[in-house]
């Protein structure tokens, strides 16, 4: 369930709240409501800076328990760093740090003062939902947990408040956390569940029903037979190894009257195997999270769908999974695509561009005035950028320059790489009109320029999320990326 969130302008010394977090700059400098608290308890919150267990390093937290004069049973300090370089990136720190400190606390609800802090080029409406939506990220718990529940469960923090004043700038700012935080949840839970539940067929049902739950929402589910009608042939080459069949689901949000639609493309490969050419099985277990790239599209549009945006929206996704089998499509087999353009498989572990190409060929029919893509593409993506910004390409510059500061005023970062034709040459073959790979150097690029063969000059990004749609290791989790980038997107686009 998403945390709920409130407003609340009450002084933290009188709230009648299990834990109130006020931010610490470095040199003991407090905020106007950690001062408060400490002149309410007669200065602890002094005494413990002085003693130097709380330092107001940024990223750190210090729980005080029972002062005297204060009406909560816990204080959270949570450091902010130097209060003359308190940023952005320190500010969506301490938030992350406050949120897993909550987290770890058995208490149901929380108050947080850290809307205090000064942001430069930053108003209080942006510090609502940078605050609401990393408590969330931290505070969520992944449902579908197949271990034995114990009999006796901590309280999970259900309930934020937020010092503000309840006016409609800050309702519209959480208005807009609550709906991109449940997006994000969405997100994260379809990531999360093992891919023998999550298959295409599952992917499909939570589609239908987003369709079921939201009126003026559309759904669409083409079959095997549906697709080979249209020429599909390189998503149905990729699904032809497995058991599952693969589904090509298609939503749409009309709240834009006759506007032309903007369109979300994702790539949903439910598991990974990478086919013929196996991969590794080392770290196979996390390629459930290849279908990342549909579920953040999904999430997206859902919180689009939340938001009652006035725009047109559709969002196509290619459900399937890539299985090594009798059936199997192997290296050298030369697919049709819907366009019409030949692939020469040159390695079948490629297989997300191929399920991409044809669902971008078919979202076409809908005349979008902008298509972007969002999917688990390449490890050399990974490579290029590590763990903390997606790969953005695209030949628009204002299209680009949009996504960018849709992803820096979510700390949901991109970074653009080029998407010149000089690496289109990679691509040539002697057998088919491109092959499916392009060697060893610019995978994340030649990638992107595959895709671009699909989109007939129409205006289209790619998001490259391979290093951002999940955290590794036995406890990782997928993150919910690019949802919040997406949606801020669309927010703007809205005016």
């Amino acid at each position: 369930m998403t945390l709920q969130f409130a407003l609340s302008p009450e002084h933290p010394d009188t709230i009648a709240s299990p834990c109130v977090v006020v931010g610490l700059y470095q040199g003991g400098k407090l905020t106007p409501a950690a001062a408060r608290l400490d002149a309410a308890s007669g200065g602890a919150i002094s005494r413990v800076t002085a003693s130097g267990d709380a330092t107001g390093k940024a990223g750190t937290s210090t729980v005080l328990f029972g002062l005297a004069g204060i009406a909560s049973p816990r204080v959270l300090l949570v450091g902010l760093g130097d209060a003359a370089k308190c940023d952005v990136a320190t500010f969506q720190r301490a938030a992350g740090e406050a949120g897993r400190a909550l987290k770890a606390m058995p208490i149901a609800s929380a108050h947080t003062t850290l809307t205090e802090a000064e942001i430069p080029g930053h108003d209080l409406a942006w510090k609502l939902r940078a605050l609401a939506l990393a408590t969330d990220a931290q505070a969520y718990r992944y449902r579908a947990t197949f271990k034995p529940k114990s009999e006796a469960e901590p309280a999970q923090l259900a309930t934020l408040s937020l010092a503000a004043a309840d006016d409609a700038t800050a309702r519209t700012a959480l208005t807009q956390a609550r709906a991109i935080a449940e997006g994000v949840r969405f997100a994260r839970e379809l990531g999360n569940l093992p891919p023998n539940i999550c298959n295409p067929a599952h992917v499909a049902a939570q589609a239908q029903r987003i369709a079921q739950q939201h009126a003026g929402v559309d759904v669409e589910v083409l079959e095997r037979e549906d697709m080979a009608k249209l020429g599909m042939g390189a998503l149905l080459g990729v699904a032809q190894g497995s058991a599952n069949a693969p589904k090509l689901i298609v939503l749409q949000w009309r709240g834009g009257g006759d506007a032309r639609p903007y369109a979300l493309v994702g790539k949903g490969i439910t598991f990974d195997s990478g086919g013929i050419s196996l991969k590794p099985g080392a770290g196979m277990e996390e390629m459930k999270f290849d279908m990342c790239g549909a579920a953040g599209v999904l999430g997206a549009f859902l919180a689009a769908v939340e938001l009652k945006l006035p725009l047109n929206l559709v969002c196509v996704v290619p459900a399937v999974e890539n299985m090594p089998g009798g059936n199997s499509y192997r290296p050298s087999d030369i697919l049709t695509s819907m366009s019409g353009l030949t692939i020469e498989v040159l390695n079948t572990d490629a297989e997300g561009r191929l399920i991409l190409c044809d669902a971008l060929t078919y979202v076409q029919k809908f005349d979008p005035q902008v298509i972007i893509d969002a999917a688990t593409l390449t490890g050399a993506c990974v490579v290029a950028l590590g763990k903390h910004a997606s790969g953005l390409m695209t030949r628009d510059d204002e299209l680009a320059a949009q996504l960018l500061a849709a992803g820096e005023r979510t700390h949901d970062r991109a970074w653009r790489l080029p998407l010149w034709d000089d690496y289109q040459s990679q691509l040539e073959t002697g057998f088919a009109d491109l092959a499916n790979i392009g060697g060893k150097y610019g995978g994340a690029i030649t990638a992107g320029c595959f895709l671009s063969r699909f989109t007939n000059g129409r205006r289209w990004a790619h998001l490259d999320i391979a290093g951002t749609a999940w955290i590794d290791g036995r406890k990782g989790s997928a993150t919910g990326r690019p949802v919040p980038l997406l949606v801020q997107y669309l927010l703007d686009r809205c005016g």
